[in-house]
This record gives structure tokens, C-alpha cells and sequence, in this order.
């Protein structure tokens, strides 16, 4: 008998007034996503960027990460939607699970360039804002597994084991190792990394996303290792161990060749954005030209005034000459 281990619920589909379903699964990720744009508009801020810009981004960047996510998912995993027995109609039902974070990334950063460049902003300056954000969305959005019951790893007799009580889908019940939490906690040291590694070393254009990137490939990498479920395998490595590899060295190569090209951060992330005042930054340069020439103006007046009384003692000191 288990003295201790991590219970599974025992379904995940809770239904609001007994009618209205909620599904674990898209809770997790709704939150995530609550918390990666919270988290994305301090920083943005922190760069000089406006307030709001983050969440009107995401509204391109979020749907178009979900469709990226499933896509990857279905085409890699297509046996469980196209095979004999299967139900296609199943391949659009995303509630029920199935996210690939690879194409989730792909995508999304797909829609948030489209979203950054209606704005007018840099991509890469964005990228770095929302980076530890992302790292906590997949934190949290990794327990929706946890409603679900799957992507677990090896049996394991340890103390903090997951108990699997399901068996649909070819599940065998048991204890074995919680990769979703793993991963969970992984991806919160990610983005406390990037965190710190942005005050402390400045990361800009597109940096510190791409430290986030090979962060959390090399976590995603030993996790992948520990999982049971059914992949494809390629000389002797699941698929996803070797998209991570690869991810990985694409995300160092971009950081060194990056540093290299563009070195610094950028001075400024998004146009016309607000000052310390609640001015723009236009308008804060409209102003300093009006005090320019104002100032301009008042000089000219005193120079003129200077001329004036300089020109009526010469006349004064001209008349006492005449008179003596």
C-alpha cells in the first residue's frame, strides 16, 4: 500500500449549476494566459512601452499559438485521430487535450508579429517582454495534464508518485513519475532565469525570449525522456527529444550571432509611447521644441532691450558732450 502520492481527480469536467461544463484542461490554460499577459504588460512597461499593448497583441498572438499547438499535436500524433477505429471529428476537439507547445510557439509568434507590426513595433523587443510569461503559462498549463490524466512517466515507487486510475485509451493504473509537474515547476526556474538574467545582463533584441527557447528545451528534453505515452521514435529518441535538441542549439546560435550583430537593448520598443508624465513621446518633443523656441524668444527680447540701452547711453553721453 502507497503511504504517499499525488492523487488523479477522478474526472476532468466539473459542471457550473450542474449545466455549464468546465474543463480542467482549458481552465489551466486560461489562467496561463491571464498570467503570461499580466506578467508581459509590467515588463512592457518596465521598456517604456504602453499599457494595453501586451493584451492587444495576444489577441492575435493566442488564438494563432492554440491552432499551431493542435496542428503539431494531430500531425505528429495523427495515428490517434486517422487510424482505423478513429474519429477524425476528434482532431478539433482541443478540450479534451492535445497542445504541442513547438507549434503553440511556431504560430503564436506568427500572430503576434502580424499584431506587432499593425503597431509598428519590433518583434524581437515584444519576444523579450512576454518571455518568462510564456514560461509560466506552459507552468500552469501543464496541471490541465493532471485533469486529464496523462502524459505521465515511468512507474516509480517514490513518495510524490502519480496515481493513474483511468484506463481509456490504454491507460494501465498505477503510480509513475508526475512529468507534468516536473515540467510545471521547470518552466517556473525558466522564467525566474529570464528574469534575472535580463535585469542583470540587459538581454534585448529577442535574447531573452531565446534564453527562455533553450532553457526550457534542455528541461523538456530529460522530461520527454521519462514518458510512457505512445511517439514516434527516431534512432532510438522520441520526436520531441529531438526537436528540443535541435530548438535548443537553433535558440544558442540565435543569442551568440545576436550579441554579436546587435549588441545592447533597444532604446526604444514602441512609438509615441507614454512618458512619465502621461505624455507622448511626440508630445513630449513638441513640448521641449515649444520651450526651445520660447526660450529662444525671451533670449532674442533681452538681447534686443541690452541694444536699446546700450544705444540710448550713447546718446545721452553724446548730448553731455555737446553741451560741455
Amino acid at each position: 500500500m502507497e503511504l504517499a502520492y499525488i492523487p488523479s481527480p477522478s474526472h476532468g469536467v466539473y459542471h457550473l449549476f450542474g449545466v455549464i461544463p468546465l474543463r480542467g484542461y482549458a481552465f489551466c490554460i486560461i489562467i496561463g494566459v491571464f498570467v503570461a499577459v499580466w506578467l508581459g504588460n509590467k515588463r512592457w512597461l518596465a521598456r517604456g512601452g504602453r499599457a494595453g499593448t501586451v493584451a492587444d497583441i495576444a489577441v492575435w498572438a493566442v488564438p494563432f499559438g492554440l491552432l499551431g499547438g493542435r496542428l503539431y499535436h494531430v500531425i505528429t500524433d495523427y495515428e490517434l485521430y486517422f487510424s482505423a477505429g478513429r474519429d477524425w471529428v476528434d482532431a478539433f476537439k482541443i478540450w479534451e487535450g492535445g497542445l504541442g507547445i513547438w507549434g503553440a510557439i511556431a504560430l503564436g509568434a506568427l500572430g503576434a508579429w502580424i499584431g506587432c507590426r499593425r503597431r509598428g513595433i519590433p518583434l524581437p523587443a515584444y519576444a523579450d517582454a512576454i518571455a518568462p510569461g510564456i514560461a509560466l503559462a506552459q507552468g500552469i498549463g501543464r496541471w490541465g495534464n493532471w485533469f486529464n490524466q496523462e502524459l505521465y512517466g515511468r512507474e516509480t515507487d517514490l513518495p510524490w508518485a502519480l496515481h493513474i486510475t483511468s484506463s481509456t485509451d490504454g491507460r494501465v493504473p498505477g503510480y509513475y513519475h508526475p512529468t507534468f509537474l516536473y515540467e510545471s515547476l521547470w518552466c517556473i526556474g525558466v522564467a525566474l532565469l529570464v528574469i534575472w538574467a535580463d535585469r542583470r545582463f540587459k538581454l534585448g533584441h529577442g535574447r531573452a525570449f531565446a534564453l527562455y527557447v533553450a532553457a526550457y528545451c534542455v528541461g523538456r528534453f530529460w522530461i520527454e525522456y521519462l514518458r510512457v505515452d505512445d511517439a514516434h521514435h527516431i534512432l532510438g529518441l522520441r520526436l520531441n527529444n529531438w526537436t528540443a535538441l535541435v530548438v535548443f542549439l537553433l535558440a544558442v546560435a540565435y543569442i551568440v550571432v545576436s550579441a554579436k550583430k546587435r549588441p545592447g537593448r533597444e532604446e526604444v520598443v514602441e512609438p509615441n509611447a507614454d512618458g512619465p508624465d502621461g505624455e507622448t513621446a511626440d508630445e513630449g518633443k513638441a513640448v521641449d521644441a515649444d520651450s526651445a523656441d520660447a526660450a529662444e524668444d525671451t533670449e532674442a527680447k533681452a538681447e534686443t532691450a541690452d541694444e536699446a540701452e546700450d544705444e540710448a547711453k550713447d546718446k545721452d553721453e553724446a548730448g553731455s558732450a555737446k553741451k560741455t
